[in-house]
């Protein structure tokens, strides 16, 4: 099967600031959706428009997910994109096939705690581009 486009992401520094940039250009992200339930600032933020998610993640869970990750400098790339696979064994066969035509696998597969597979491969201009497929069938 095919692997469709499904996450696009920005790593922010200041998260609230970001989401009004983004609001302004008119995404549809809900006020005071940089805070959870608890009034605490929240890590990731995401809606979905025209069947694309779109997400905001601060440099901290950046840092989480990918220990040793540093910001770069302004004026660089912080954008992420996913593509969705149907079935988790297709995340480890996706990276199979970029290994054997000698493309960079970032991140081997591996069952995330957000309740993916999930693996980072490299583009040949250095971007990450993470593959994913849901486990236990979730969407």
């Amino acid at each position: 099967m095919p692997l469709t486009l499904n996450y696009l992401s920005f790593v922010v520094a200041d998260m609230p600031r970001s989401l009004d940039f983004y609001r302004t250009l008119g995404l549809p992200i809900p006020a005071g959706a940089h805070l959870n339930a608890e009034g605490e600032p929240e890590h990731h933020v995401e809606i979905t428009q025209n069947g694309l998610r779109i997400a905001w993640e601060t440099e901290e869970l950046v840092r989480q997910v990918y220990p040793g990750w540093t910001a770069p400098p302004r004026g660089q790339a912080r954008l992420g994109t996913a593509l969705e696979a149907s079935t988790p064994a297709e995340v480890d066969a996706a990276c199979q096939r970029l290994e054997a035509q000698g493309y960079e696998v970032k991140a081997a597969p591996y069952d995330a705690f957000w309740g993916q597979r999930y693996a980072t491969v490299t583009d040949p201009d250095g971007n990450s581009v993470d593959v994913f497929a849901w486990l236990g069938g979730q969407s």
